[in-house]
């Protein structure tokens, strides 16, 4: 079993404490790692503390904002996740996408919203390309998922002030 900072200094074996410190901040993991009760020396995993899957996520940023690598394959980053965790990793792959190549396969559209390029897929077929505004504004499959997803995402904003 590894510890957190070994976890995330994956991404770079030659990473020092600062540089893995650094990462962490990046994916917006410092807080909760800081408060486990070993602070990043914790163990993880099996034998170690339990991590939540945004949790997971976060340190898998991380670790890729640590290797520093121009190119990024998201499949399904925020997928499972709660809204509050949904909302620190999304921040988390805001900040890591800055200045790479990211490709993203997402299903929750909050994921992709501010991509330069987004292609709709229906049944293996690419159906729409653009940006999000103008799938929007196009009124095609997009545009109806986003109509949907946002919506809900209005309901349960809603639903949480009145609580």
């Amino acid at each position: 079993a590894l510890s957190a900072a070994e976890n995330i200094g994956f991404g770079d074996i030659d990473a020092d404490e600062a540089a893995i410190r650094a990462a962490a901040r990046a994916a917006h993991a410092d807080a909760f790692l800081s408060a486990l009760p070993g602070g990043y020396q914790t163990v993880i995993g099996e034998r170690g503390v339990t991590l939540s899957g945004g949790q997971r996520q976060r340190i898998a940023i991380a670790r890729a904002v640590l290797k520093s690598a121009p190119i990024l394959l998201l499949d399904e980053a925020t997928s499972a996740l709660d809204a509050e965790s949904e909302t620190a990793v999304q921040a988390a792959i805001e900040t890591l996408m800055q200045g790479r190549t990211t490709l993203v396969i997402a299903h929750r559209l909050a994921t992709i919203k501010s991509a330069d390029r987004i292609v709709v897929m229906d049944e293996g077929r690419i159906v729409e390309e653009g940006t999000h505004q103008s799938l929007v504004a196009r009124g095609g499959l997009y545009a109806r998922l986003a109509e949907l997803q946002f919506a809900d995402r209005g309901a349960d904003r809603r639903a949480r002030s009145l609580a």
